[in-house]
C-alpha cells in the first residue's frame, strides 16, 4: 500500500500533467496525464512505437517535452509553461535498461558505483554504499565478480543495484528482459517484482509483453499511439477493457459488430442473432467482446452459427481451433478449444450465452479523461 503524507494527501512519486512530445511536425504523445503513487509499480504496455519509452525518457530527463509539467516528489523537473527543466542527475532517480548496460571490462563493485563517481561521491564514501546496494538485493560478497561469470538474473540485480545505489527511491525499467527467452523472462520477473517490493521502490515499468506487465504492475498503462488507453489493474484490464481497442491489444477474445434488429442484435450485415436487445431506441450498432472461453463447438444444426474450421493446433491444454464465420458483410475467426481434433474446412456450430458477451460504453473513449476519473479516485480514497 502506498504511503500517505501527512494530513491525508496521497504521496506522490511520479505525475505528469498535460505531456506532450513531438519531433519536428510529427506528435509522438499527446497529453498525457498519469500519476504514480509511492511504493507502486506502474507498467507502461504496448505496441512498439506508442510511445511508452518516450514517455520513460521524458520522466529521466533524456528528453524535453513539448508542453505540460512533470513532477517528482512533489517537485517539478519539467515545466513548459514555468520554463523549468532539471537535468537527468538531479532527479532522484535510477534507470534500468533493456541490456543492463554493465561494463564488462569493470568489476561488479566498480558498476554499481559508477553513478557515485559521476556525481563527485568520494572514494571513501563508495566502498560501504556499493556494499549496502549489493547486500540489498541479495548480492552481498560479489563486489569483485564480473558481469559475464554471473546468471542473467544476477546481472538484472547489478543493474537495479546501480540505480538505487544513490539511494534512489524511483526507478525506471526500460524494457529490461525482452532480450531474453521466455522461460527466463518469467523467472526474473518475479525476481524484480520481489525485489521492487522487498526495497519499497516506486516504479514506471515499459514493457511489450502482457504477461510481464500483469506479472509485476500494480496498474498497467495500456497506451497506442502516443496516448493512454486505459489505467488499471490487471483483474478491472482484462474484466472491463474500456474500448474495444485494448481489447483488440490484449488479445481477450474476438470483436464483434452487432446491429439492432426485430429480433434482436445480429452480427453486422447478417441475419445471425447473437443476443436480445440491451439498449434504448437510440442504440442502432455497437461493438461487443466474446471473451476467449465463451464460445463453444458443436453440431452445425443444434448451434445458432455455423462455421467452419480454418486451422487446428493441439497444446497441452487440448485442441485449439480456428473457426472462420462467415457474416456477409464481415467474416470473423475465432478460437475455440475442444476435447476433439476436427478436419480442416469441416462445418461446426458455434454458440455462447448472451450474458458472456462483454458490451463496451459508447462513452467510455477519451483516454485523457479515463485517466483524470483514476487520478480523482486515488485522491478521494487517501
Amino acid at each position: 500500500m502506498a504511503e500517505r503524507c501527512s494530513g491525508g494527501a496521497q504521496a506522490f512519486t511520479v505525475r505528469l500533467s498535460d505531456v506532450a512530445y513531438a519531433i519536428g511536425s510529427n506528435p509522438i504523445l499527446h497529453g498525457i496525464n498519469l500519476s504514480l503513487p509511492r511504493g507502486e509499480v506502474i507498467a507502461l504496455l504496448g505496441p512498439s512505437g506508442c510511445g511508452k519509452t518516450t514517455l520513460l525518457r521524458l520522466v529521466a530527463g533524456l528528453a524535453y517535452p513539448a508542453q505540460g509539467r512533470i513532477e517528482i516528489d512533489g517537485t517539478p523537473v519539467a515545466d513548459i509553461a514555468a520554463r523549468i527543466f532539471v537535468p537527468p542527475e538531479r532527479r532522484a532517480l535510477g534507470m534500468v535498461f533493456q541490456d543492463y548496460a554493465l561494463w564488462p571490462h569493470l568489476s561488479v563493485g566498480r558498476n554499481v558505483a559508477f553513478p557515485l563517481e559521476m556525481t563527485g561521491v568520494p572514494r571513501n564514501d563508495r566502498a560501504p554504499r556499493v556494499a549496502a546496494a549489493l547486500a540489498r538485493v541479495g548480492l552481498a560478497g560479489y563486489d569483485d565478480r564480473h558481469p559475464a561469470s554471473l546468471s542473467g538474473g544476477q546481472q538484472q540485480r547489478v543493474a537495479i543495484a546501480r540505480a538505487i545505489v544513490g539511494e534512489r527511491d524511483l526507478v525506471l525499467f526500460d524494457e529490461p528482459l525482452s532480450n531474453l527467452d521466455r522461460s527466463l523472462r518469467e523467472n526474473l520477473v518475479g525476481e524484480i517484482g520481489q525485489l521492487v517490493r522487498t526495497l519499497g521502490l516506486s516504479a514506471l515499468y515499459v514493457t511489450h509483453d502482457h504477461a510481464e506487465a500483469f506479472a509485476l504492475a500494480d496498474r498497467v498503462a495500456v497506451m497506442d499511439q502516443g496516448r493512454i488507453l486505459q489505467i488499471d489493474n490487471p483483474e478491472r484490464l482484462v474484466q472491463s477493457p474500456a474500448i474495444p481497442e485494448v481489447a483488440r491489444f490484449l488479445n481477450l477474445g474476438t470483436l464483434l459488430n452487432v446491429d439492432r434488429g426485430p429480433a434482436g442484435w445480429t452480427l453486422s450485415g447478417s441475419t445471425v442473432v447473437i443476443a436480445p436487445c440491451q439498449c434504448g431506441p437510440g442504440c442502432a450498432s455497437a461493438t461487443v467482446l466474446l471473451p476467449r472461453a465463451a464460445p463453444v463447438l458443436g453440431h452445425p444444426d443444434t448451434m445458432p452459427i455455423k462455421a467452419t474450421i480454418a486451422a487446428t493446433r493441439f497444446g497441452v491444454e487440448g485442441h485449439h481451433h480456428t473457426v472462420h464465420i462467415d457474416a456477409g458483410a464481415t467474416t470473423y475467426d475465432l478460437t475455440v478449444a475442444s476435447r476433439h481434433r476436427l478436419s480442416l474446412g469441416e462445418t461446426v456450430g458455434v454458440g455462447f450465452a448472451p450474458e458472456h458477451l462483454f458490451w463496451f460504453s459508447s462513452v467510455a473513449t477519451e483516454t485523457a479523461d479515463t485517466e483524470r476519473r483514476d487520478l480523482e479516485t486515488l485522491e478521494h480514497a487517501a
